[in-house]
């Protein structure tokens, strides 16, 4: 091989996303908090991060594929998470922010395709799609087919589950003492009492309620908001 085959190769490489390390941008992916928590389930699963999701199918799609794919979009404008800032004039106080995700990559990607990218990974894990590779030829085409059955089955069971949520936050009566033990803390976010959620399972619902009660919504409720945040505390610090 000659140095300007070598050099090809090296930039061929580059452009499909991984590039060594010097070379490598971080991008700060926003997107609605269900895709972020999804993906980094997904991510945890395979005992990868982020960046590694996104580059195995920007190494394994044609670039037209992945631009072909339904962006998932931005949050939406009450989806928000918040963080405490930890530096600057403003070290220790909450921000609310979009949701989203980190990765490192090579440069020249958009945030719209990231998103696209992550979204395959995202089917390919749940089964929606089905990528066939013993036949390389057909890849592109079989990897953007969704069986339809699965399809249907999962956007039912996600709407199940969105409707329950919704139902299981507006039936939620505020506590005329507020929320001073354990129970009322589980009985504020919707869980069972004397029950033992781990984390995720509690910030999930807080998520939740908090994207229906939050003030600036239209259903927003200083009062309900108030004892969320005192049932997350609570149960953030293990309390009885």
């Amino acid at each position: 091989m000659t140095n300007g085959e070598g050099d090809g190769g090296d930039r061929q490489v580059q452009e499909r996303g991984i590039g060594d390390a010097a070379h490598k941008k971080s991008y700060t992916i926003t997107c609605s908090s269900t895709f972020r928590d999804a993906i980094i389930g997904l991510a945890e699963s395979k005992r990868a991060n982020v960046g590694d999701i996104a580059r195995s199918v920007v190494l394994l799609f044609p670039e037209t594929i992945i631009a072909a794919r339904p962006d998932p979009g931005e949050p939406a404008r009450d989806d928000r998470e918040t963080v405490v800032l930890k530096s600057g004039a403003s070290a220790g106080k909450p921000w609310r922010r979009k949701p989203r995700l980190q990765a490192r990559l090579a440069p020249g990607l958009t945030i719209p395709f990231l998103r696209r990218a992550l979204s395959i990974a995202l089917a390919l894990a749940r089964g929606h799609l089905l990528l066939d590779l013993a036949t390389p030829e057909k890849n592109s085409q079989r990897a953007l087919e969704v069986t339809a059955q699965n399809a249907l089955l999962s956007a039912r069971t996600e709407e199940v589950t969105r409707l329950r949520t919704i139902v299981s936050a507006l039936s939620f009566d505020p506590l005329s003492g507020g929320v001073e033990t354990r129970d009322q803390a589980l009985f504020v976010l919707g869980l069972p009492p004397g029950s033992h959620p781990d984390q995720r399972v509690i910030r999930a619902r807080f998520r939740a309620l908090a994207t229906i009660h939050h003030p600036d919504g239209e259903m927003g409720s200083h009062v309900r908001m108030s004892q969320i945040n005192a049932a997350m505390e609570i149960l953030r610090r293990g309390g009885n």
